[in-house]
This record gives structure tokens, C-alpha cells and sequence, in this order.
């Protein structure tokens, strides 16, 4: 079996579930790229079945609140929303966290 694939695949945790130790952790789920954009990487999006799951748990919580704070401030320099949209949506984020 290719190393990738039993790297994200095989790995267990202590608990004795089928997650990786990888899962939730943004920084390997979801790494910024030398492009300044984040990319899911190959052998998470290919070979890891419970990609989806991690993701979601990653960006749910404190840790993807810089993330979410990024696509807003970049969806404002694109023109995407204005200044209230972006306060708006920066202000929903801070209370969820709290």
C-alpha cells in the first residue's frame, strides 16, 4: 500500500476510532499554500474517507475562525460586500467564538 494513502488512512488514535491523528488539525487539513491560498492537501482529498468530517470540525472551531476572517476580508477587496457586510459577518464570528 502507498505510503499516502496508509498515512492517512492507517493512523489511528489512542481512542481506538477509525480518525486519523491528523483530524481537525487545520494546519494539516487545510495548510496556506506558497500561492497564499489554502489547498486541501492530495492526501486528504483523495484518500482520506473521512476528509469531510475533518474539515468541518477544523473550520468549526477556534482555530478556523482566522480563516472565515480571511474569506471575508478578501471577499471585501473583491468587492463581493461592503463595509457593513464585513462588519456583520466579522461580528457573528466573534460571538460565536465567545
Amino acid at each position: 500500500m502507498d505510503k499516502k494513502i496508509q498515512g492517512a488512512q492507517g493512523a489511528q488514535t489512542n481512542s481506538g476510532d477509525s480518525r486519523p491523528d491528523c483530524f481537525g488539525t487545520l494546519d494539516k487539513v487545510f495548510p496556506m499554500t506558497d500561492r497564499g491560498l489554502r489547498e486541501t492537501p492530495d492526501e486528504c482529498m483523495y484518500y482520506c474517507p473521512c476528509k469531510t468530517a475533518c474539515l468541518r470540525s477544523a473550520m468549526g472551531g477556534a482555530q478556523g475562525v482566522p480563516v472565515q476572517e480571511e474569506l471575508i476580508e478578501r471577499s471585501e477587496q473583491a468587492g463581493m460586500i461592503g463595509f457593513f457586510g464585513r462588519w456583520s459577518r466579522k461580528k457573528l464570528l466573534s460571538k460565536r467564538v465567545v
